[in-house]
C-alpha cells in the first residue's frame, strides 16, 4: 500500500486517464479514481468494512456539498436560454442587423462572426452553443458572398470560444461553485478579458484584409445611414436581453441566478413575440437542456467527491509543497501550469479539466500569490483554447460538420486565432488589472 501523497497522487492521475481512456463516463471515471485513492492509502485499508464505511460517508456527503449550492441552479436557466434563442429566428436577426454595420470596415463581413459571437455570447454562456447558431447563419452566407473560407472558418473557431468568456457562462459557474468565488465578480471580470480577445481578433482580420485583397469580393455592398439605423431594429431582440441579463446582475438588482431565470422569461417572450415559440421548440430545448445539466451535475459531484478525496489523503498539500520547493518563480509556475492545460486540453473537454484539475491546482496557484478570481479568468482561457486544440476539441468538430469541410483545413484555419489567444493570455497575465478593473470599480 503506498502512503506518500507524491506518489499517491501519480498513481490517481494514472488511474484515472486509464479510466478516461476506457471509454467510461467522466463522471464515473472520477468517482472511481476517488475510491482507488481511498483503497491503496496503507492506513485505511483493513478492515474491509471500516473502508467501506468511509467510502460510503464521504461519498454521500461529497455529493451533497457539491451539489448543494443555489449558485449552480443558473447552470440549467443559462443553458435553457440559449436554447430557446439557437431554436428561434432571433438568432437569424443578428446576422441582419450586424451586416449594413460592418461593410465599410477593412475586412467587411468577415467580422461578422467575431460580432456575432460576442453578442451571443452575452446571452448563451456556452461555447458550443455559440458556435453551432452563428456558424449555421453566417458561413454559407459568407462563401455565397466570395469571403475567404479560411478566415471565416478560423474567425467562427476563435470567436466561438468567446461563449465561455464573454458573461453569463456556464464554466465561470462551475468554476465559481468550486472555488467559493463570487460569479457576480467572474462575469464582470470576464468583460474586458473578453473584449479585448474579440477585437484582437478583428484587428488580425482587417490586417489579413488590407495585405490580401483576394479574401474579399471585388464587389463593395453600400448602405446608407438610414438603412444602418433601420438594421438596429434586428439587433435590438439580442441587445435587450443582454441589457436586462447582465445589467440586472451588474445593477445589484439580481443574483446570477435571478438574472438568468429572467433571461429565459424574455426569451420566452421574444420567442412569443417572433412567432417562433412552438411545442416543438420549446420540447427540443428542454430535452436538449436536462441532458447537458444532468451530465454537467455528474461530472461536478464525481470532481467533488475526488476533491474530497485528495484533501482527506493529503495530496493537495503534497503537491503544493513540492512545487512550492521547486522554487519556481510565479510567471514559471503559470508557464507550467498553462502547458498542463494545453495538454489535457488535447484529450478532456473543458468542464472536466476544471473540475478534474482544480482540487490540486488552486491552493498551489493561491499559495504562489495569484488571485483566485484571476485565476478564474486564466482557467477560462485554458477551457477556450481546449475548445480549438485537437483531437478532442469540440467547437472544431461543430465547425466541421456544419462546413463539411475535412478537419485538416478546420485547423489550418484556426491555428491563427489559436495563437492570438496565446498573446491574449499572456497580455491578460503580465497586465492583472485587466481583470480586476471593473470589479473593483462596480463591486464595493
Amino acid at each position: 500500500m503506498i502512503s506518500d501523497p507524491l506518489i499517491l497522487s501519480i498513481v490517481l492521475l494514472a488511474f484515472m486517464f486509464l479510466f478516461l481512456l476506457s471509454s467510461i463516463w467522466i463522471g464515473v471515471s472520477l468517482f472511481l479514481t476517488g475510491i482507488v485513492g481511498m483503497l491503496v492509502y496503507e492506513n485505511h485499508l483493513p478492515p474491509a468494512l471500516s473502508i467501506v464505511t468511509k467510502i460510503g460517508n464521504l461519498l454521500g456527503s461529497s455529493m451533497y456539498e457539491s451539489l448543494n449550492s443555489w449558485s449552480l441552479a443558473a447552470l440549467p436557466m443559462f443553458i435553457l436560454m440559449g436554447e430557446i434563442l439557437h431554436h428561434s429566428s432571433i438568432s437569424n436577426k443578428l446576422f441582419n442587423g450586424l451586416v449594413p454595420w460592418l461593410s465599410n470596415v477593412p475586412g467587411r463581413l468577415l467580422h461578422i462572426n467575431v460580432a456575432a459571437c460576442s453578442l451571443f455570447a452575452a446571452v448563451s454562456g456556452s461555447s458550443a452553443a455559440t458556435t453551432a447558431t452563428v456558424g449555421k447563419i453566417t458561413l454559407e452566407e459568407l462563401k455565397n458572398r466570395g469571403y475567404s473560407k479560411s478566415l471565416a472558418l478560423g474567425s467562427l473557431a476563435g470567436s466561438g470560444t468567446l461563449g465561455f468568456l464573454i458573461p453569463p457562462s456556464i464554466i465561470m459557474i462551475i468554476y465559481g461553485v468550486l472555488a467559493d468565488v463570487s460569479i457576480g465578480k467572474l462575469f464582470i471580470s470576464g468583460i474586458l478579458p473578453g473584449l479585448l480577445l474579440a477585437t484582437s481578433y478583428s484587428v488580425y482580420i482587417m490586417v489579413v484584409a488590407l495585405l490580401d485583397k483576394r479574401v474579399m469580393p471585388a464587389k463593395k455592398e453600400i448602405y446608407g445611414w438610414n438603412e444602418k439605423f433601420h438594421a438596429l431594429k434586428e439587433l435590438a431582440p439580442i441587445l435587450s436581453l443582454i441589457i436586462v441579463v447582465i445589467g440586472s446582475i451588474y445593477g445589484g438588482f439580481a443574483t446570477p441566478t435571478e438574472a438568468a431565470s429572467l433571461g429565459v422569461f424574455c426569451s420566452m417572450l421574444l420567442a412569443i413575440y417572433f412567432k417562433n415559440f412552438t411545442f416543438h421548440i420549446v420540447k427540443v430545448s428542454l430535452l436538449s437542456t436536462i441532458k447537458t445539466t444532468v451530465m454537467i451535475s455528474f461530472i461536478i459531484a464525481g470532481a467533488g467527491f475526488l476533491s474530497q478525496v485528495v484533501g482527506f489523503l493529503g495530496i493537495a498539500r503534497a503537491v503544493s509543497e513540492y512545487i512550492v520547493g521547486l522554487g519556481l518563480s510565479p510567471y514559471m509556475l503559470i508557464i507550467v501550469i498553462g502547458i498542463m492545460y494545453i495538454i489535457l486540453g488535447m484529450m478532456l473537454d473543458g468542464i472536466s479539466m476544471v473540475v478534474m484539475t482544480l482540487p490540486i491546482v488552486l491552493p498551489i496557484i493561491t499559495l504562489a500569490g495569484f488571485d483566485a478570481l484571476w485565476f478564474g479568468i486564466f482557467l477560462v482561457f485554458m477551457v477556450e483554447m481546449a475548445q480549438i486544440t485537437p483531437p478532442v476539441g469540440f467547437s472544431l468538430f461543430v465547425i466541421q460538420s456544419i462546413s463539411g469541410e475535412k478537419i485538416s483545413f478546420v485547423l489550418k484555419a484556426t491555428f491563427p486565432f489559436f495563437i492570438i489567444m496565446i498573446l491574449i493570455i499572456a497580455v491578460v497575465t503580465l497586465f492583472p488589472e485587466i481583470v480586476f478593473y471593473l470589479p473593483n470599480r462596480m463591486i464595493k
